[in-house]
């Protein structure tokens, strides 16, 4: 009993340092939100500190958190997942997935082996991204999964590739491509061009695929920044898209439509079934059914999410 008194005491001291370093709340919102008094939300944030459960990053794996992973890679078979604490006040905020997403890129990209990373865009992948300690590492490649142009030919503010290439002094390969070309003959031809084939070419070989993944409503944020327009949207609703990753839309079994956006789309697909380590970043309610498609159908075989869309994920 003593010991299971002392894990729930550091469970919560690891929950408030989370809050308080990784979320940014005040000691009273954090009391608040665990409904316990203003000093006791600062004796369990000193606890986290004194207890050294928090360095730069969250260090305890906290046991609701653990659990929740190991129940979801059970259910989907997954090679690596993470669930991190939710934000009462921000359920949709990518902080915390953002952080464990810079954490297993650093691991990755300490490696003295030449390592090559594939990066979808979004802003958990970005929010990672920025988090990423610098490292000198030339050997190893970025590449870009993904079409960053946008139809008015702006460049996506939420590219990786080039972010990284900074932070790691690595080779970057970005792709110089409109998302959508206006023809499915015309990707076609795009995509065969040698420069674009030798992107191609590097990211078939990548040793960690980390991608963000994307609700298909109103909301959707290829939509909103500017990538597919309101009618190619209501469109790929139409047909069945309840998600997308990289911009590669499917269906709620997760299978990749063969109509719509999708024949033009020049951004490189989804492995069916993944067998690169494909990690998915993700929060949010609005979010679920398109995170557990992406699940069921095998797009993905890593997760990191939030304890919230973890448990609203394994009640479906």
């Amino acid at each position: 009993m003593a010991v299971e008194n002392e894990r729930s005491r550091l469970d919560d001291a690891a929950r408030a340092g989370w809050l308080y370093f990784i979320a940014g709340h005040t000691q009273d919102e954090i009391a608040k939100m665990l409904q316990v008094s203003r000093a006791s939300a600062q004796r369990l944030v000193s606890l986290c500190l004194a207890e050294r459960l928090i360095t730069f990053r969250l260090e305890h794996p906290i046991a609701a958190c653990m659990e929740l992973a190991a129940r979801l890679k059970e259910r989907f078979d997954l090679s690596h997942c993470e669930v991190v604490p939710a934000d009462p006040a921000a359920p949709q905020a990518t902080a915390g997935i953002a952080e464990r997403c810079a954490n297993l890129l650093d691991s990755t990209l300490r490696s003295e082996t030449p390592v090559i990373v594939a990066l979808g865009t979004g802003r958990a992948v970005r929010a990672a991204v920025e988090r990423v300690t610098p490292i000198d590492r030339p050997n190893h490649q970025i590449v870009s999964l993904v079409g960053n142009i946008s139809a008015d030919g702006s460049a996506s503010f939420y590219d990786t590739v080039g972010r990284l290439a900074d932070r790691t002094g690595a080779r970057h390969y970005p792709m110089p491509l409109p998302f959508l070309m206006s023809s499915e003959d015309e990707r076609n031809k795009m995509v065969r061009i040698e420069p674009i084939a030798k992107v191609k070419a590097v990211a078939a070989k990548a040793d960690l695929r980390l991608v963000g993944i994307g609700q298909m409503d109103q909301k959707a944020q290829i939509h909103v920044d500017g990538f597919v327009t309101r009618d190619e949207l209501f469109e790929m609703m139409r047909q069945g898209a309840i998600g997308e990753i990289t911009g590669w839309a499917y269906d709620s079994k997760g299978r990749l439509l063969k109509a719509g956006t999708n024949r033009r789309l020049t951004s490189i697909p989804p492995e069916v079934p993944a067998k690169t380590t494909t990690i998915g970043a993700a929060v949010g309610a609005a979010k679920v059914p398109a995170i557990a498609a992406a699940l069921n159908g095998h797009l993905i075989n890593g997760l990191i999410t939030d304890e919230a869309t973890a448990r609203a994920i394994l009640e479906r």
